[in-house]
């Protein structure tokens, strides 16, 4: 059946955006007036506090509370040394990227090759094993800042800002040939207090460029660490203290969202994603491929297309999946639609005083078409005037051909209730989520982890434990992959299915 995307745009306190396949709602995303996506987001902003104990700074960005830059995320432009040393600290970054890129194609083939021989030795043990193993997800660790730390120096940093009259301005911002931006005049910034702030589900965005017929799920191919590699830390040569000074001015891009109590995590490397390949304007990789595409052939081919973009030096350019069966001309349609974009950005941060917003990632009706509609998407259909105007425009810019699928619904029942989302929507957070089978799945949230626990329940209808056991795990398997999309879950997932005693259906859940 095909699916269908639902926008509900009716207030502009909240806009509302699901996928339906039939009756069953595949993706679900919400944007209020007061609690605004800034994953994505690119600030000016000041340092408030260099914290060495943790080798970062904390930065005043605009938001609710300080931003976390950890030192390994600072560009080396920014460092306040000889600019000798700085240019022998970006050769040696130049030199790093480059072996890196070199290097791309042989960790992946052994990674393949690793996965074959363990999927060959399931197979040997059990004839009927047909699944592959798949590979975990990567735990990503949190760096964040730690409350008390930020209660004990707020005095001492109030009484430092309280004195300065002027505001001391970086003019040496990556990418930007030697920016000059006005002094910050006004009175010296006060330290924010923490605020406690709810979770918010929101899910961070690429920026999109024109596309055509064949169209391409863009959030579902690509992953963050394609765009953004996680970055090793650079050898201790300097500390954050020596480099890094109190009211210094960054330019700096939201990398995960504030959570709790805890700052968003921020980083001066910039990347802007587009349909089919990413612009980092201050990273020196060049001509860097998805390492989702695997087909040797599209890979040299798309090698060839990024060997001929002039990029500029010290930038970097990546191809993304979505770019593997497309031609140069749109591939290079593509990175001038973001170069266009970076020139942009650079123009605005020259008339901003920090703290500043310089782009914001755009709304939620916006992303969705960009990052959700595909292929299998026969209808996107809109509620609300204005709502429906912004999806008709958009969708007219990236992919004219389709335009005609934007349908604005006009009928005196709520669209939602139409097809019966809401009553699916009120009880999906609930921790317990029903099976077909009679099973059900209860999933546990907390600071380090998420925690999803397996239960038979109602499930009798198969002839032994072994087969009820199976049949619950693999309806569970697919109904949790549902369930940590619709409720924006990520970090370190634990699922605990019911055992089973032969390998092969371990392998088969696998």
């Amino acid at each position: 059946m095909p699916k269908k995307m639902l926008i509900d745009a009716t207030h502009a306190e909240e806009t509302r955006v699901v996928v339906v396949d039939g009756n069953k709602v595949e993706e679900f995303d919400f944007e209020s007036e007061n609690r605004r996506q800034l994953s994505g987001n690119i600030y000016l902003a000041k340092v408030t506090r260099v914290e060495p104990s943790l080798q970062a700074a904390f930065v005043d960005y605009g938001g609710n509370r300080h931003g976390f830059l950890a030192f390994s995320e600072i560009h080396p432009d920014y460092y306040q040394i000889p600019v000798a040393d700085r240019e022998a600290l970006l050769a040696e970054e130049m030199a790093e990227a480059e072996a890196e890129a070199e290097e791309e194609e042989k960790p992946k083939r052994r990674r393949r090759s690793r996965s074959k021989s363990k999927a060959q030795t399931v197979e040997s043990a059990d004839d009927k094993v047909t699944g592959e193993p798949v590979e975990d997800d990567e735990k990503v660790s949190d760096r964040a800042d730690d409350g008390d730390a930020a209660e004990a120096a707020s005095d001492a940093e109030a009484s430092l800002e309280a004195d300065a009259r002027t505001t001391e301005i970086a003019r040496d911002v990556p990418g930007m040939d030697l920016i000059d931006l006005a002094p910050d005049t006004a009175e010296a910034a006060e330290v924010m207090e923490d605020r406690d702030s709810d979770d918010a589900p929101y899910v961070a965005a690429d920026h999109a460029a024109e596309t055509d017929e064949s169209i391409e799920s863009v959030a579902d191919d690509d992953t963050a660490e394609e765009i953004r590699p996680r970055r090793k830390p650079r050898a201790r040569r300097y500390k954050i203290q020596e480099v890094i000074k109190v009211r210094q001015i960054l330019l700096v891009q939201v990398v995960k969202e504030e959570r709790g109590n805890k700052g968003a995590a921020l980083t001066t490397y910039l990347s802007l994603a587009g349909r089919y390949c990413v612009l980092m304007p201050n990273t020196a990789r060049g001509g860097g491929i998805s390492r989702k595409i695997t087909n040797a052939p599209d890979r040299k081919k798309l090698k060839e297309i990024a060997g001929e973009i002039e990029v500029p030096k010290g930038a970097g350019l990546i191809i993304r999946t979505a770019g593997a069966s497309r031609t140069k001309t749109e591939i290079k349609r593509d990175y001038e639609y973001l170069q266009r974009m970076w020139e942009q950005i650079r123009e605005f941060t020259l008339k901003s005083i920090a703290p500043a917003q310089i782009y914001e990632e755009g709304n939620l009706i916006k992303r969705s078409i960009r990052d959700l509609y595909s292929r299998e998407i026969d209808e996107v259909m809109v509620e609300g005037d204005e709502g429906y105007r912004t999806a008709k425009d958009f969708m007219k810019m990236i992919m004219p051909s389709h335009a005609n699928n934007v349908k604005h619904y006009r009928d005196p029942m709520p669209l939602f209730a139409r097809f019966q989302v809401e009553s699916y929507l009120g009880g999906m957070f609930n921790p317990t989520v029903q099976l077909r089978s009679g099973g059900y799945i209860v999933i546990g949230i907390t600071e380090a982890l998420v925690a999803i626990d397996v239960n038979s329940g109602k499930a009798t209808k198969e002839g032994s434990i072994e087969d009820t056991a199976l049949k619950t795990n693999l309806e569970a398997a697919e109904e949790v992959a549902r369930q940590l999309r619709l409720r924006d879950l990520a970090g370190l997932i634990v699922i605990d299915f019911i055992d089973m005693e032969e390998r092969k259906n371990n392998a088969a859940v696998e």
